[in-house]
């Protein structure tokens, strides 16, 4: 086989992006690494041709996407955004999947490799250590989903603030002693979702003990299932936690839990009071409480700063953060608002 641009990308330590941009004198490339493009492909005698640069084309208008628990209503309704904004455009999606959080790393890695894409979106992961050097380190463009970093653009949902409005309405509600429902706590929007409850509660106070914080397994999903939520619930009314209003950091959760206050005759919204977090399709049919995200909207929103980061690589980093909506229905104490 001859010489290709993804052996020029190697040995230039740029990603099969920045060769083609060389190549196709794209302005977005600098002058020092045009030359060292330009130099290597000299030495290995390798000549850009017309099929070469079609496929070069092709191949950066991939983005890839980088999913934890890629079965999760939450992401599959963010991806639907992301996608419907896709549509408009020439670009096709590559979806890297991790089960859990430990896995997200690997799942970089291959998204960077050898620039198989234009961009890369990176979903609610911690970015710190050995991956925040890696995404640094590349030249292709990042934006992050569900997750916040200085030095990348971001589009988030003010987790904490949901915390602290999902406090208010319970004490509202004349809720004494409520509990949260946690997914996994390295999950960092869950972590905020709960430091935004503690802290409301503190301030009111009436803080929250350990007892009435109830972690979910990390291991299916990081515990943002309805099975973590139905045995979440089930361990605080067997320990006899004196609590008459659950905050779920999912719906799903939310979900799990209503299953098992009804396997143990606990009345809703009257013994018990129960919370999510999402409002995804199937909260409204089961008449939950919940706190919105824009879920399609932070998809179609993350794609267009991809683009945006595409075309002005020097651009300011831009931080997109929506606020989340209280939505009251059945599981709470008041009057339905839908």
């Amino acid at each position: 086989m001859g010489v290709t641009i993804y052996d020029i990308a190697e040995q230039s330590g740029v990603s099969i992006a920045t060769v083609s941009r060389v190549f196709n004198d794209n302005p977005r490339v600098s002058e020092v690494t045009r030359a060292t493009v330009l130099e290597v492909a000299a030495r290995l005698g390798y000549q850009p041709h017309v099929s070469a640069r079609s496929l070069a084309r092709r191949q950066t208008e991939t983005v890839s996407a980088i999913v934890p628990m890629l079965t999760n209503y939450f992401y599959a309704e963010v991806l639907k955004g992301l996608q419907d904004r896709m549509n408009q455009t020439t670009f096709d999606l590559l979806v890297y999947s991790a089960p859990t959080l430990d896995e997200i790393e690997g799942q970089v890695e291959k998204a960077l490799h050898r620039g198989r894409s234009a961009g890369v979106l990176l979903f609610s992961a911690p970015v710190k250590g050995e991956l925040e050097k890696r995404l640094e380190a590349s030249d292709l463009p990042v934006v992050l989903v569900d997750c916040y970093h200085a030095n990348f653009d971001s589009i988030s949902t003010d987790n904490r603030r949901g915390g602290e409005i999902a406090a208010d309405y319970f004490l509202s509600r004349g809720a004494k002693a409520p509990a949260v429902l946690m997914a996994n706590p390295h999950s960092v929007p869950a972590s905020d979702r709960l430091d935004g409850f503690r802290s409301r509660m503190t301030a009111a106070g009436h803080p929250l003990p350990d007892s009435h914080i109830q972690v979910s397994s990390t291991d299916y999903h990081d515990g943002f299932n309805e099975e973590a939520g139905f045995q979440g619930m089930m361990a605080l009314l067997e320990s006899g936690c004196q609590t008459d209003a659950v905050f779920a950091t999912s719906d799903v959760q939310a979900i799990g839990a209503l299953e098992a206050l009804r396997r143990s005759g606990v009345s809703v919204p009257d013994e018990m009071q129960v919370v999510g977090f999402d409002d995804l399709p199937i909260a409204r049919y089961v008449g939950l409480t919940t706190l919105r995200q824009s879920m399609h909207e932070m998809g179609s929103r993350a794609f267009e700063l991809l683009l945006d980061r595409m075309t002005k690589p020097a651009g300011a980093v831009t931080h997109t953060v929506f606020a989340p909506t209280l939505i009251k229905r059945q599981t709470t104490l008041e009057e339905v608002s839908e």
